[in-house]
């Protein structure tokens, strides 16, 4: 079964025959020709397409042979006819020294095979029992209940096409709903009853900022949402649906404005090439675990991808990110020592990656805000090492933060910022403590693209980010 691509958003065996496939399209708008009929009509065959797939993958799980628990060699005797006489004669002689000896001859025949039957235990071949994998994510049962209407509904919105979904598709857009869900309660309600009493005033506007302000949008942000919300709705009245449908395209054109500066807008890993992902982040934002995940999505899209634990002086890091490497099957380079310079790290990883035709290379580093001058320097030094030995890598830096620090976490980006050449950030932790308003905050004062989002501890709860998906699940009904 082929692998779903979470990078481009299709199957890889639909790349087939082309050397660097097209990035899939931007998010959409809904299309207003769409009826709740034909989005019916479309989850229906989706979910037909996600059964089908769902068939051929337990047929081909069916079909894998499992390890053998237990190996043992055959022990077979040669014909008596076939022994030297010596040997035969030595065989059918009892040894008088021997308690058997005294034994009748029957006793003494079962006390052979008793005999056998150890030794054929001592010299059999005992291999480890292996436990069966883990059921793939295309395997896992999907009901066609509301969230799954939602969510085909949201994919259908974006131009997809039915029968090139993925059975986890649907469960991340599931996932990241749960995710926002205590967000999207206290929001959409109280803002479909402020909007709907008629044209906005002074106290309904201060309604609305409280509500922003208390989902974690930030002081910026709200007054700018405020404005154009002032604009538009004082102008003329909308009836709520139409109010939220203004709402949701304005929080959109705000999450996708910083990709208007930065030239990689889809982030995709060039195939073919050495890409270098520079991680970063507080201590306990996340940062090891999305690594991980990161290879994870990586490895399963078709990268050969290689980890680079540089964050030598946290105790335990390596060792937790050669964890993550096992679950993700990736590879990690890393140095034995304790207190190693991170960027030896990095030189070791980036001349293991060149020779073995590696296309991602994700490489934690150290995260310690005690000393900003000495993080600083640190980084400018991997990042020195980077340039020097990888002139025509791709170069990427990404932001670990935690969504549940909210404003806190906000302010440590800032010092970040100023040490790295940032492409992004990676929102993690946003599994229903976190305020999804938090999204908003970062782009409008960091000014930097959100890239990946993360709503679960598993390894398979971090995705690419899309405004679209995002808004949908924040402000959905």
């Amino acid at each position: 079964m082929a692998e779903f691509n979470w990078f481009q958003r299709s199957y890889n065996d639909a790349e087939e025959g082309s050397d660097q496939p097209a990035a899939s399209p931007p998010p959409a708008a809904a299309d207003p020709a769409l009826s709740p009929e034909d989005y019916l009509k479309w989850a229906k065959a989706a979910y037909q397409n996600i059964q089908q797939q769902q068939a051929r993958a337990e047929a081909e799980a069916a079909a894998a042979p499992l390890p053998s628990q237990l190996v043992e060699p055959a022990i077979t005797e040669p014909p008596r006819s076939q022994v030297e006489p010596d040997a035969r004669s030595a065989l059918d002689a009892p040894d008088l020294a021997s308690p058997e000896a005294t034994l009748p001859l029957w006793a003494r025949a079962d006390a052979d095979r008793q005999q056998r039957l150890q030794q054929l235990e001592a010299t059999a071949i005992v291999e480890p029992v292996v436990e069966p994998p883990a059921l793939d994510p295309a395997l896992v049962s999907v009901d066609l209940d509301e969230a799954f209407l939602w969510s085909a509904e949201v994919l259908a919105a974006q131009g997809r096409r039915p029968d090139d979904i993925s059975v986890e598709e649907i469960t991340w857009l599931k996932r990241l709903r749960q995710g926002l869900n205590k967000t999207r309660l206290s929001l959409i309600n109280q803002l479909k009853a402020i909007v709907g009493q008629g044209p906005l005033n002074d106290e309904a506007m201060l309604e609305i900022e409280t509500l922003l302000l208390q989902a974690d949008v930030g002081v910026a942000a709200t007054d700018k949402i405020i404005e154009a919300l002032q604009n538009r709705l004082r102008q003329e009245v909308l009836p709520p649906e139409q109010a939220i449908s203004y709402l949701k395209t304005l929080l959109r054109e705000m999450l996708e404005a910083p990709l208007g500066k930065s030239g990689n807008i889809t982030f995709v890993p060039e195939k073919g090439h050495l890409n270098i992902w520079l991680m970063t982040g507080v201590n306990g934002a996340g940062k090891t675990t999305t690594i991980g995940k990161l290879a994870h999505i990586a490895k399963k899209s078709g990268y050969n991808t290689l980890i680079a634990a540089a964050d030598t002086f946290r105790a335990a890091a390596v060792e937790q990110v050669k964890a993550w490497g096992q679950r993700s099957q990736v590879e990690v380079i890393a140095n034995p020592g304790q207190n190693t310079d991170p960027a030896a790290v990095v030189f070791d990883a980036i001349a293991a990656a060149q020779s073995r035709q590696v296309e991602l290379l994700l490489v934690d580093t150290a995260g310690r805000l005690q000393n900003k001058k000495n993080l600083m320097d640190e980084l400018a030094k991997i990042r020195r090492i980077v340039d020097r030995q990888a002139p025509d890598a791709r170069i990427e830096a990404l932001l670990v933060l935690d969504a549940t620090l909210g404003q806190n976490g906000l302010r440590q980006a800032e010092v970040f910022a100023e040490a790295a050449n940032l492409s992004g950030v990676v929102l993690t932790k946003l599994d229903g403590s976190a305020r999804g308003g938090i999204a908003l905050a970062i782009v409008e004062q960091l000014g930097l693209p959100i890239r990946f989002i993360g709503a679960g501890e598993g390894i398979e709860d971090l995705r690419p980010f899309s405004s679209y998906e995002f808004v949908e699940a924040l402000l959905s009904g």
